[in-house]
């Protein structure tokens, strides 16, 4: 839905204290999957700009480090217009905003249909403009799922150091905050945006191991997506996770 209340106090002081209990950091949140801020439709923008503002207010309230954001599609479009109004959106959304502690995070994406950020060319172009016309903390947070369904071969050695290469060179490793770690349904390139546990799809056990042991990689926070179809999935993978990353 596209309201949403504000978090109550009592919830922010529990969940403070959870981080400091069990040291999560960075806390990283997804803004709402109904905003499309590349669109030019007008009921949808300003729907997709107030929301937009809601989720920044909120993650300054509960004292988020991250704001992951979707580009957006720009379906009758585009690309150049859809980055365009992206960076419109976030800019009007931002207007008058005086929480700046907050880091918003460009995720890449698939690239089905017409949606924006397959490529790193397009999340370089939406942070520089973000940045200097909205004024926002803009950094990116990569999915694992998502770049191997973009045609980023990370299942192979080869094909992960010329990824890491490639986003070196355009994105700059350091503004890569967050990993979102999911395996993928869809082969490589096949823009199929559909999750798997981690070693039951496309990358693999292997792929994993080498991506979690990876020099600029191992220092990166890691964020599982992926889908829970048997109580206990979520667990079974974090598992996983630390086997391949430490075993």
């Amino acid at each position: 839905m596209w309201r949403a209340l504000p978090p109550q106090r009592a919830a922010i002081r529990l969940l403070r204290a959870a981080r400091e209990r069990f040291d999560l950091d960075p806390l990283a949140i997804h803004v709402n999957y109904l905003i499309n801020l590349a669109s030019r439709d007008p009921v949808i923008r300003r729907r997709s700009v107030d929301a937009f503002r809601g989720e920044l207010e909120r993650a300054t309230a509960i004292g988020a480090e991250y704001l992951v954001l979707h580009p957006g599609s720009y379906r009758g479009g585009t690309v150049e217009g859809g980055i365009a109004a992206l960076v419109e959106g976030l800019e009007e959304a931002t207007r008058g905003f005086r929480g700046r502690g907050v880091m918003v995070l460009l995720e890449n994406t698939a690239g089905a249909g017409f949606h924006l950020g397959s490529r790193f060319e397009e999340l370089r172009v939406i942070r520089d403009l973000a940045s200097q016309q909205a004024g926002l903390s803009i950094g990116y947070c990569l999915d694992t799922c998502h770049l191997l369904a973009a045609g980023f071969d990370i299942a192979t050695a080869a094909g992960l150091r010329a990824t890491l290469r490639h986003a070196e060179s355009t994105l700059g490793l350091s503004h890569i905050r967050l990993i979102h770690a999911n395996d993928s349904k869809g082969a490589l390139g096949s823009r199929l945006d559909r999750h798997a546990s981690i070693g039951a799809g496309h990358i693999g056990t292997e792929g994993f191991r080498r991506i979690l042991r990876h020099p600029k990689l191992r220092r990166k926070p890691f964020i599982l997506e992926t889908p829970v179809d048997e109580p206990g999935d979520d667990g079974r993978n974090l598992d996983t996770l630390k086997s391949l990353a430490l075993g």
